[in-house]
């Protein structure tokens, strides 16, 4: 018997939503992996399972990289898992709540496809709660070398890690080359999402990514949350900010304790039902 999934993308970051409902036995590596390829299965960024029941909120969700592991939290993720749980009725325009393994948000759907909000939570820059191998306190603008060239680096955490690195200026090619040599970094014990950013002016940002278990990426909602937070903590933005990508634009609102409200559309791809046979 065919899985049934449906395909959604934010930004052109594209997931997977398979509903608990239609799947028996157990979604292991081996099989998320083969989901996901784009040339072996569906194709996506990732899957989100769910929705689960939660003692914590309205609803759980679990979140799948392409290689297999967990991810804690993710920004277009928790938008599109939003814009499903209203495309299946089982929210309206009301806010509810969505428990990750990073923790539990607040999402609204004021329209399916332009605007979903989601309260992503604090944005912390502690080395410990990162975490950050062999450094004390906040990790702001510290100085590490890859490829051969000196850079300049902060990290943070918003549920799951990352790690900005401040530039005049960024390029996909540079997120691809230098982004899987900072997300195996050792001095980040559980791997680390890498954003490389440019500060274009008090209200605006751009960055290129590279995503811890998904390589390469158009757009992320927790990357744009962590580097928008880290412009913000060295003074370079005001609290509205856009953050620009490869695959359109997310607005963040951070506030003095650098709370991260994010709003952004989500697009439909389509129904798909996967054959046993390729897996």
């Amino acid at each position: 018997m065919s899985v049934s999934f449906e395909k959604y993308h934010g930004l052109g970051n594209d997931y997977l939503v398979l509903d608990p409902t239609n799947w028996t036995g157990d979604l292991d590596s081996a099989r998320i992996e083969r989901i996901c390829h784009r040339n072996y299965g569906l194709g996506s960024d990732g899957i989100l399972f769910g929705p689960l029941a939660s003692e914590k909120a309205d609803f759980r969700l679990q979140i799948f990289n392409p290689d297999g592991s967990e991810a804690e939290k993710s920004g277009n993720g928790l938008r599109i898992f939003a814009r499903y749980l209203h495309d299946t009725g089982r929210v309206s325009g009301e806010v509810f709540t969505v428990e990750t393994l990073g923790g539990v948000v607040e999402c609204t759907v004021t329209d399916p496809r332009s605007s979903i909000t989601v309260e992503m939570g604090q944005v912390s820059f502690d080395a410990a709660r990162i975490p950050v191998k062999g450094l004390e306190g906040e990790v702001i603008q510290q100085e590490a070398e890859w490829q051969g060239r000196s850079f300049k680096y902060s990290a943070a955490t918003i549920g799951n890690p990352h790690c900005v690195v401040l530039l005049d200026s960024v390029s996909e090619e540079l997120a691809r080359q230098v982004g899987p040599l900072i997300e195996k970094d050792p001095r980040f014990p559980h791997r680390t999402n890498v954003q490389f950013l440019k500060v274009l002016d008090r209200n605006r940002i751009q960055i290129e990514i590279w995503e811890r278990g998904a390589g390469y990426t158009l757009a992320s909602g927790s990357s744009s949350s962590a580097a928008g937070a880290v412009a913000r903590r060295l003074g370079l933005v005001d609290e509205a900010i856009e953050v620009h990508m490869p695959g359109g634009v997310i607005e963040l609102n951070i506030d003095d304790a650098f709370n991260v409200r994010m709003t952004g559309p989500v697009t439909r791809v389509g129904h798909f039902d996967l054959d046993p046979e390729a897996l």
